[in-house]
């Protein structure tokens, strides 16, 4: 570990690891190509670590229940009534569906959610009156993600977080990737998504993909509107792990072939989000 509790593999070299987030539907929607990539990666010697969403599964799951659930500021204002629901969803259905797709192509995966083993610790968020039981990660025991690559399973990480007094937190699964990405000090980190990349209005009004971005650029397009809805966050949580070790962040679409591979190998694919 390292001084700002930040893990360091001085055994096996951070550069054979990175951490992956991706939205639970999305994950489960991906062809066999894609799990099929990754255990080939893990035969390899590649390190995945799997950060996953979930919110249109929480979302379904609250509707059937008959629970109200709304937005603030792009966070879903949690009760401990959501809040059961979003650890079932998380915990339950998504991160295990994810784990089944892992090995049915032949790979080996461990799922768990931030709350075991207080895997992420977190306190309530700046807003929490508005949004309730909404977390920042304040430490990531990265030892126990090490600990899983080193036994040969691919982690998989449900969003959740816990308090020193055990009470239960929701988080933006953008920001839990975010810091398991800096604690565990992934030179890179992978957003797969539905979508190219981060998109740009050209002079003739089509659109393009962004190859390059730095986090000064990011802010004025926030600013402009270029980058709007759901990509904020996914940038943001980008920012925010670009530190230490982790140098980029990349933000691609999953259904593309041979994607990891692509990005591990320095192929410009997708949007790759750079320090200045």
């Amino acid at each position: 570990m390292t001084q700002n509790g930040a893990y360091k593999d001085n055994s096996a070299g951070n550069e054979r690891m990175f951490v992956m987030k991706c939205g639970g539907s999305t994950l489960t929607a991906l062809p066999d190509s894609f799990f099929d990539e990754l255990r080939h990666l893990q035969e390899e010697g590649v390190k995945p670590v799997i950060v996953h969403g979930g919110g249109p599964a929480i979302s379904d799951n609250l509707a059937r229940l008959g629970i109200e659930s709304s937005f603030v500021k792009g966070l879903r204002v949690t009760t401990e009534e959501v809040l059961d629901v979003v650890e079932m969803t998380l915990s339950g259905s998504i991160n295990k569906a994810i784990v089944r797709r892992i090995q049915g192509s032949g790979g080996k995966a461990i799922g768990l959610s931030g709350v075991d083993g207080n895997l992420i610790t977190a306190a309530p968020v700046a807003n929490s009156d508005e949004v309730g039981l909404v977390g920042n990660v304040t430490r990531v025991k990265a030892e126990i993600v090490a600990g899983i690559l080193a036994l040969g399973y691919i982690p998989v990480i449900a969003p959740l977080g816990v308090d020193a007094a055990g009470q239960r937190y929701n988080i933006n699964a953008d920001t839990a990737a975010g810091a398991v990405a800096s604690y565990m000090q992934s030179p890179q980190m992978i957003v797969v998504t539905d979508v190219p990349g981060i998109m740009t209005t050209v002079e003739d009004g089509s659109k393009r993909v962004l190859p390059s971005v730095t986090v000064d650029e990011i802010d004025q397009m926030i600013g402009s509107g270029e980058i709007y809805g759901g990509m904020i966050p996914k940038v943001r949580a980008a920012v925010d792990c670009i530190q230490g070790s982790v140098s980029e962040v990349v933000i691609v679409d999953g259904k593309e072939p041979g994607v990891l591979r692509r990005v591990l190998s320095g192929e410009t694919i997708g949007t790759r989000i750079v320090r200045e």
